[in-house]
């Protein structure tokens, strides 16, 4: 997009190629929750529940992927999923959508770093933690202050390292199940294992599908990308095709490789903090194969993960504020661009909660533990939001006379899909900690679902304040625009 050379603001920039889109998108799943917690899930629900589970899971986040793909295809915004609830629903549920996930990443990005400096320990151990998760929060404050560009490629090869390691795990797991390497063939001989392949019934699956679900999350932030995409009707569609089935086989085939290799009885599926990357399913197979410095190897991927992870935070919480600016639900100098097509103001600030939420840490550790816990189940939240927004875009589009056939992406399985995505997500949040609920553990409840009385108190207080309703079919905006931002189809 050009610059507005009037005022002398800048415009957020096409600059994203298909290639950044897909790994993005990958990226932002593959990460700890496949490296070290997903053997958690075959301890708890068996090698077949397990992958029931990552199955179902990967089936829904394929259908919000589609419906994501078919709105941002047809109107590329920043922010996109706020807007579209905005546009689509209700105003007020727009409002909440996009401050609900840009508190997410917000709190999240502080996680991230965190997580880095405690990486690094496991090479120097001497050196406190912080410094190191400074340095990482200074490094991708400046990945993402040059230009998208430089988020985009720095994403690309973040997650080229990951997709790397997961096909040779890959390889390597096939060949110990064959007895090629590590001795004796292991053959599937662990899924009739004692109770295996099913080991806790459906409670122990739905209970994976939290495993599972956040293990899947960051796959929405192609659609945060849109706006910045050089061709988005080509692109986004393609990277979302690609992205599922690499996404889908990565993850069920790894589990079902973990699975054949460590019963589910194995104490080491238990693990699931980085601390210990000694005990990292990955890590003791590599071992397995004969390669003695597979924990230091998998502890650098671990890094490149959480890094990746904090820098995609910090680059779709950006974007989020910048929409929100956009949309007059932000103060208006937080949609201000520089001449690089950068957020500026939305960048600064979004550092600056960032920072102060990392900092807390060493004044009131456990108040910091409650921002982290509050940000649990926003991503969940989000895809509400996304199957919401798609259901009622498509019905807003028939109403008003345009056929489907007009779309240049379809969503598959309409009115399934949004349908289909928003039971199981319900399910999901309501399902996070039963146990609480049954033994009226009120401290634990509220530290556990703190995020849904945040997006509700958000929804009601700007729907009661304004006065909002939902917006009748007839007249859903469908202009190709949000406050603010122009969109020219004619540029791609």
């Amino acid at each position: 997009m050009t610059e507005d050379t009037d005022n002398g603001q800048g415009q957020i920039k096409r600059t994203l190629k298909t290639r950044h889109l897909a790994m993005i998108a990958l990226g932002g799943t593959i990460g700890t929750g496949l490296f070290i917690t997903s053997g958690s899930a075959i301890s708890t629900a068996g090698p077949g529940g397990a992958l029931v589970a990552y199955g179902i899971m990967g089936i829904m986040v394929y259908f919000l992927m589609t419906s994501l793909g078919e709105m941002s295809t047809y109107m590329p915004l920043t922010g996109s999923f706020s807007a579209f609830s905005s546009k689509f629903v209700d105003p007020a549920l727009g409002f909440a959508m996009g401050w609900n996930y840009w508190f997410n990443w917000a709190i999240t990005i502080p996680v991230d770093v965190t997580s880095a400096g405690i990486v690094m320990n496991f090479w120097l151990p001497h050196v406190p933690s912080w410094v190191f998760s400074t340095i990482v929060l200074v490094l991708v404050f400046l990945i993402n202050y040059l230009s998208v560009r430089s988020y985009g490629e720095t994403e690309y090869w973040l997650a080229l390292i990951k997709v790397i390691t997961v096909i040779v795990f890959l390889i390597v797991g096939v060949a110990i199940i064959l007895g090629i390497m590590g001795g004796q063939p292991v053959g599937f001989s662990n899924f009739h294992y004692k109770k295996a392949p099913f080991v806790g019934g459906i409670p122990a699956i739905i209970s994976v599908f939290l495993v599972a679900g956040f293990s899947f999350q960051g796959t929405e932030l192609v659609g945060i990308t849109a706006g910045e995409a050089a061709t988005p009707e080509k692109s986004i569609s393609k990277a979302i095709y690609s992205t599922f089935w690499r996404i889908l086989l990565f993850y069920i085939f790894a589990i079902f490789v973990i699975a054949c290799i460590l019963p589910y009885t194995d104490k080491n599926l238990l693990n699931s903090d980085v601390t210990n990357i000694t005990m990292s399913p990955f890590t003791i197979i590599f071992k397995r194969a004969g390669l003695a410095v597979a924990a230091s190897i998998m502890n650098a991927v671990i890094l490149t993960a959480v890094v990746s992870a904090a820098n995609s935070g910090l680059y779709a919480s950006t974007r989020m504020l910048y929409s929100q600016a956009r949309e007059g639900y932000a103060w208006r100098f937080f949609g201000y661009v520089n001449r690089r097509g950068i957020p500026i103001y939305a960048l600064i600030g979004t550092m600056v909660v960032s920072t102060l939420a990392f900092a807390t840490q060493f004044v009131v550790p456990q108040a910091y533990l409650y921002l982290t816990d509050a940000s649990g189940l926003c991503g969940f939240i989000a895809w509400l939001g996304i199957a919401i927004s798609h259901y009622r875009f498509r019905k807003a589009y028939t109403a008003q006379g345009h056929s489907v056939s007009e779309l240049k992406y379809h969503a598959t399985l309409y009115p399934f899909g949004p349908i289909f995505a928003f039971v199981l997500c319900t399910i999901v949040i309501c399902g996070q900690n039963v146990e609480a609920f049954a033994k009226l553990d009120w401290s634990n409840i509220l530290i556990t679902y703190m995020s849904v009385p945040l997006f509700l108190i958000l929804f009601f207080y700007y729907k009661i304040r304004y006065k909002t309703h939902i917006i009748p079919l007839k007249k859903v905006d469908l202009s190709r625009r949000t406050k603010g931002e122009k969109y020219d189809p004619e540029q791609n």
